[in-house]
């Protein structure tokens, strides 16, 4: 796997050479845009505003405009030189409890490969994270943007992933939320019951994107020429009031096992 940076990370007076390697792994259809009158490939024309006339990649350059149509071309090496330290360290900054961190901050994860050389104090900062169940906090600049990350143990190998500043979240009074309604105790009791039925071991290998499953089937179809059968869903009507609420929770832990069973069928086929 290709490393998407090199540097170091910084822990305390330590210097740990290190790479980071994505570690998504992205599989989408790739769609092409054609014109439906005779299916000729839609092609994009980078174009000079000025002359009309379509400009190479290598003569393109980024640009930051500091008043109305005044530009400063800015270079791979400015981008690089600007923080030489920022761009070519982990800086560790402070670290917390691996409880602490909501999962909304999580943004993007990378896995961390020690270089050579940095094999022991790797082995010692993440054996240290897990006898401790701390996360670190640090951050990198990749390519031309500075981030937030954190740092973690899973497993035998050090997951760098970068982390939402709090700036970027929405907050929450912007939202609409239910006001000042109770619930009573049988209602949670159903509902708490209902949870504990359909809880199981976390088992990431058992899910798959069954959408793309389902959209190529469709694409194979349609180029082989076959008829579709649509699937016809009917809507589901919201459960707003409590005798409908308590009905349908009965109802879901009553058919409960079955859908378990549907779930170890799902698992065994994925495996």
């Amino acid at each position: 796997m290709r490393p998407v940076w090199k540097g170091a990370i910084s822990f305390g007076l330590v210097n740990i050479p290190v790479d980071l390697v994505s570690a998504e792994q992205k599989n989408d259809l790739k769609f092409n845009l054609i014109d439906s009158r005779d299916e000729s490939r839609i092609r994009y024309e980078r174009v000079n505003e000025e002359t009309g006339e379509e400009v190479p990649w290598d003569q393109i350059v980024k640009a930051f405009e500091f008043s109305d149509d005044n530009y400063v071309i800015v270079t791979d090496e400015d981008f690089a030189r600007a923080d030489v330290k920022a761009t070519k360290t982990i800086d560790i900054e402070t670290f917390i409890e691996r409880s602490e961190l909501a999962l909304k901050y999580l943004d993007r994860p990378y896995y961390i490969q020690p270089q050579k050389g940095g094999e022991k104090a790797y082995t010692l900062l993440r054996d240290a994270l897990i006898k401790t169940d701390k996360i670190a906090v640090s951050r990198v600049v990749i390519r031309t943007r500075a981030y937030l990350s954190a740092i973690y143990p899973e497993g035998d190998v050090l997951v760098l992933n970068l982390i939402r500043f709090h700036q970027e979240l929405r907050a929450v009074e912007d939202l609409k939320l239910p006001g000042d309604i109770k619930t009573s105790k049988k209602e949670l009791d159903l509902a708490v019951k209902l949870i504990n039925d359909m809880t199981e071991g976390w088992d990431p290998s058992a899910y798959h994107d069954e959408y793309r499953e389902a959209l190529m089937k469709r694409i194979k179809q349609k180029a082989k020429g076959k008829g579709i059968k649509e699937e016809v869903v009917e809507e589901i009507a919201p459960a707003d009031n409590v005798v409908d609420i308590m009905d349908l929770l009965q109802k879901s832990i009553d058919k409960g096992p079955a859908k378990k069973a549907k779930s170890k069928t799902t698992k065994k086929k994925t495996s």
